[in-house]
């Protein structure tokens, strides 16, 4: 018992003149963990901007953008020269414009098979489903979401937009007229590529 005692006697001592002999080596020890414990990884940022142009014979321009950090897509569109009122916007499975009308980019980006429908519906929905958006009297309309749901040069079929289009519609979507919302003519169109 005795010798125990001096062991942890000794050991106390030990640890007190150690710690006390050099405060500086202490105080040096805790910042280099402070910033080890600071690090974080770098994020994955990909940023896309696309110009959309006039089809079927209307002056509908605007701009399209897309924002992918770590996994998530971002998306805004920004149009001008519509009519007032509801609009749909989609994306569809071919980035070809070159139709007057706008139907060389197919129909809706559809990968998964689903019924077309709103955007998050459990019943389904495309993947290029975006929605409705409102364009005031000015002709001004803008839209925005994120998702997971997407990506930007993923390579993976279900999800990257590169190779797609945008359209926006001369109407808007029911979200149940099979197999596009009957949203109308298609009155701008932007090809998504790399």
């Amino acid at each position: 018992m005795m010798k125990h005692l001096k062991q942890t006697v000794f050991l106390f001592a030990l640890m007190t003149i150690v710690a006390c002999k050099n405060d500086k080596k202490t105080e040096e020890v805790i910042e280099e963990v402070e910033v080890e414990e600071i690090k974080t990884p770098e994020s994955t940022t990909k940023k896309m901007t696309i110009s959309l142009s006039p089809k079927s014979d209307s002056n509908v321009e605007g701009t399209v953008y897309f924002e992918e950090i770590n996994g998530s897509v971002a998306f805004k569109a920004e149009m001008t020269g519509l009519t007032e009122g509801t609009h749909a916007i989609h994306i569809h499975q071919t980035a070809d414009c070159s139709s007057a009308d706008g139907k060389s980019t197919g129909g809706h980006w559809n990968p998964t098979a689903q019924p077309h429908g709103k955007w998050g519906d459990e019943a389904g929905y495309h993947k290029g489903d975006i929605g409705n958006f409102e364009v005031g009297a000015d002709g001004k309309g803008a839209i925005k979401m994120s998702t997971d749901e997407w990506c930007i040069g993923c390579g993976d079929d279900n999800k990257d937009i590169l190779g797609k289009a945008i359209i926006v519609h001369q109407g808007q979507d029911d979200f149940t007229s099979q197999p596009s919302g009957a949203a109308g003519a298609r009155v701008s169109c932007a090809g998504i590529i790399e």
